[in-house]
């Protein structure tokens, strides 16, 4: 077991040298031997983790997002409300804007955004999108078909929310736009449960 955590340290120590680099620069910057020596390693250590630059890119897109899922989920599940529920998503998604917007946008750009990691963001919507239902069939005592198709509507509205918030991208503006967001949910939670 001891080869295995060392293994997955090493691991995780690459990926956040390739994500220092994307940081400090940008993903075309990423080459197997600048991630050896932002991480203090041999170049064979790098390839013994990641076949290529390609893969690396792409493990480190998959860890990213995997790890920001995570968290919305835990501020999503520490909400009192449904609605809460809504603003603490939106609320984490615009932070993350913030913070690593500028990483996945790169990350995309050098072609980390595959096929196979759209369709597990895909796979987390979906469960994103369950957890909200099952809350507003439970909370608010909404048939499953009609609250999963205002879920779904709701949820869709956050990535237009990010589009707006990109070209002023400051806590005002987005303090502004949360409040326009729960707007629209308070408005539409108050109905599904009419």
């Amino acid at each position: 077991m001891g080869d295995r955590v060392r293994r997955a340290e090493r691991r995780e120590l690459l990926l956040d040298a390739a994500a220092s680099l994307v940081r400090a620069g940008d993903a075309g910057s990423v080459s197997m031997e600048a991630v050896a020596e932002e991480a203090g390693v041999s170049r064979p250590l790098v390839y013994k983790h990641f076949a290529n630059r390609d893969e690396l890119l792409g493990e480190l897109y998959r860890r990213e997002a995997a790890q920001l899922h995570d968290q919305l989920t835990a501020d999503v599940l520490a909400a009192g409300s449904l609605e809460d529920g809504f603003r603490a998503l939106v609320h984490g998604a615009l932070a993350a804007a913030g913070a690593q917007g500028r990483l996945f946008a790169a990350l995309r750009s050098a072609g980390a955004w595959s096929p196979e990691i759209r369709r597990e963001q895909r796979a987390r919507d979906r469960t994103t999108s369950r957890a909200f239902t099952r809350r507003a069939v439970r909370d608010l005592g909404a048939d499953e078909d009609t609250a999963a198709t205002v879920v779904a509507l709701l949820l869709s509205l956050v990535d237009p929310v990010l589009a707006l918030w990109r070209p002023d991208p400051t806590g005002e503006h987005a303090g502004r736009l949360e409040d326009s967001f729960m707007i629209v949910v308070t408005a539409s939670l108050g109905a599904l449960k009419r």
